[in-house]
């Protein structure tokens, strides 16, 4: 995964006296909003580099609008303070902040202080009925996020981070999945600020190694401690499928047993989950030790077919009555390969987008499913990979590498999920089509959608689920018009008489995932 550095590097100059730089990088402050009623008790904890001689601290909240809410000084470094008629943070609906400042004095003089933003909220997750948030149903839909982009890896600007932010919100999202390590601190202040549920995980992945534990649990420490004070995160990974080399060995087990204990213990406030691949059976004990799971599956792409991921959770529910279930991981590659006949594997836009819109029926309609995440918002480098016809990338984004190119299952996301009114015309980039009908997809969040073509309405159409279907005669060059309240949107198609080869994967037959390959210790392979 890349190289060298990709979070910010900063000299800081402190007196002898100091907020503990030292405590696993986190900022010397840990601040835990517990509501009571219409008020909140806020916890304020900090850690310092000597212990307190005659120097006092000065704890004080700010709200959103910079007004001092209340203040004490003390010569504690675990105090609790009170906010009367609490502000709470709601989510993509209100994401109301606090800000909590401690100075450390000596005299007048102050020695050093810290400062960290931090939102009032609770949450709980019921295995029938999924996410609540302070205390209302908030169904959590959206995406798991890789941070690297084309010419920059993973050490991306903040300009990189917000329009990567900017387009996850948009598209109606509520809640991102950041897999599979921390991520830059400034994207979780993004996920705060913008009201995301986010899901945070530790790089342990695809294959235990005894030699590696005392790693896990250091990155979780650091992961835990260095991101405590987020109101965006609601629970802790342990791991991601862990068990796809090997099922559960005792080390494996006892390994993340201590890990969750651990998380438990640096906080009590949040929750421990697991992505689990598709190969652990849902009777395995393994799926004990987190509180939540979640799982990996791409039935209807790599195996199986799409409609057997709703009966899947169905059974799962059934037979795990009070654990809470989601989906970590679904989704199907699309590079610029087009068919008027999509079929799974082919790597086209049409079948990608049919893919999502019967993922979205069957997720969105089931309350239990406690959560569902995309895989993934952005194509992704992986250099392990040949397929599709582009080696080294993983094409299940729903966005280009370079977030030039939003795919039209971005746009079946927006139609369920997003508020703001708007109008698509699926495979734009297949122009070329040799039917004498042919079929033209829209999506919108809106109830009504009318198409034209050259000028001519062919049909207004209502529909329940969002997506509409018409079919166009293709005769010359036909200019398509779509139009649902005061949005529109365009699109060209041209009748030809042979397929378009442009359109067209040539050798699907070279595929090659890191997953398939049959290691030998006389050769190198992919894995090396």
């Amino acid at each position: 995964f890349y190289g060298g550095l990709y979070r910010d590097v900063n000299l800081i100059c402190v007196n002898r006296k100091h907020f503990d730089l030292d405590y696993y990088g986190g900022s010397g402050l840990q601040i835990t909003p517990i509501i009571h009623g219409k008020d909140a008790i806020i916890e304020l904890k900090v850690y310092l580099n000597k212990p307190l001689s005659k120097e006092k601290l000065i704890y004080q909240i700010y709200n959103q609008e910079n007004q001092l809410v209340c203040e004490e000084e003390s010569d504690h470094t675990h105090i609790s303070l009170s906010i009367q008629n609490a502000h709470l943070w709601q989510g993509r609906k209100d994401p109301y902040l606090y800000y909590a400042k401690v100075k450390l004095i000596e005299e007048d003089e102050v020695l050093d202080e810290v400062c960290s933003n931090f939102g009032i909220r609770s949450f709980f997750i019921d295995p029938d009925k999924g996410f609540f948030l302070n205390g209302e149903s908030y169904p959590l839909h959206g995406v798991s996020r890789h941070q690297d982009r084309a010419g920059v890896g993973n050490a991306l600007s903040k300009d990189n981070h917000q329009e990567d932010m900017e387009l996850i919100a948009e598209m109606g999202a509520n809640t991102i999945r950041l897999a599979h390590y921390q991520h830059d601190a400034y994207f979780y202040d993004l996920c705060d600020s913008y009201g995301m549920i986010v899901w945070a995980e530790i790089p342990y992945i695809s294959k235990h190694m005894p030699t590696g534990n005392e790693n896990t649990k250091s990155q979780m420490k650091e992961l835990i401690i260095q991101n405590y004070n987020h109101p965006s995160i609601v629970v802790w990974g342990l791991s991601n499928e862990i068990t796809i080399s090997s099922g559960p060995d005792e080390d494996m087990t006892r390994n993340h047993e201590e890990l969750n204990q651990m998380a438990h213990e640096l906080d009590p406030t949040r929750l421990t989950v697991m992505a689990c691949v598709s190969m652990l059976k849902h009777t395995n004990p393994f799926l004990n030790i987190p509180d939540i799971v979640s799982y990996n599956h791409y039935l209807g792409w790599y195996t199986g077919s799409v409609d057997m991921n709703g009966p899947w959770y169905d059974q799962f529910h059934k037979t795990h009555p009070n654990k809470p279930i989601g989906i970590s991981e679904y989704g199907a590659e699309a590079l610029n390969w087009h068919s008027s006949d999509p079929k799974q594997g082919d790597y086209t836009e049409e079948y990608q987008a049919y893919y999502h819109e019967e993922m979205i029926k069957q997720l969105f309609s089931r309350p239990f499913i406690w959560a569902s995440h995309v895989w993934n918002m952005f194509d992704f480098a992986a250099d392990a990979r040949d397929e599709g016809g582009e080696a080294g990338m993983n094409h299940k984004g729903l966005v280009s590498f370079d977030r030039s190119y939003k795919k039209d299952s971005y746009y079946a996301y927006k139609a369920w999920l997003s508020d703001e009114k708007f109008v698509h015309i699926c495979s734009k980039r297949y122009i070329d089509r040799v039917e004498d009908v042919t079929k033209v997809k829209v999506y919108s969040n809106m109830e009504e959608v009318e198409l034209y073509a050259n000028g001519e309405l062919v049909e207004k159409k209502k529909s329940a689920d969002h997506f509409f279907t018409f079919l166009v005669k293709n005769e010359g060059e036909t200019k398509l018009l779509a139009k649902a309240d005061t949005c529109i949107d365009e699109a060209i198609i041209r009748k030809v008489e042979e397929p378009n080869e442009e359109y067209i994967l040539k050798d699907s037959s070279i595929i090659l995932n890191w997953f398939d390959i049959e290691e030998r210790k006389d050769v190198f392979t992919l894995n090396d």
